[in-house]
């Protein structure tokens, strides 16, 4: 299975959209700092995820998130 996934930063509310297969490893991972892009913004937490059959439907799933709208849909679900 691959995962599409929204952490967010517990320093400063920010929030990263990101797809991976083990989403165990990749949470650590961010939170290690082995990730560039995230290294700053530490701790995450896994704020939400969605299963998907293949990497590139997850992959897609976290681009939409990228979108204009797919970011409303993420504060929509964040705020209730």
């Amino acid at each position: 299975m691959c995962y599409a996934y929204v952490l967010r930063s517990e320093q400063n509310d920010r929030l990263y959209k990101g797809s991976c297969r083990d989403i165990a490893v990749r949470v650590q991972k961010h939170n290690s700092g082995k990730v560039r892009s995230t290294k700053p913004y530490r701790p995450w937490k896994l704020m939400y995820f969605e299963e998907f059959k293949s990497r590139g439907e997850a992959f897609r799933r976290e681009q939409y998130w990228k979108t204009v709208q797919g970011a409303k849909e993420l504060r929509l679900l964040f705020s209730g």
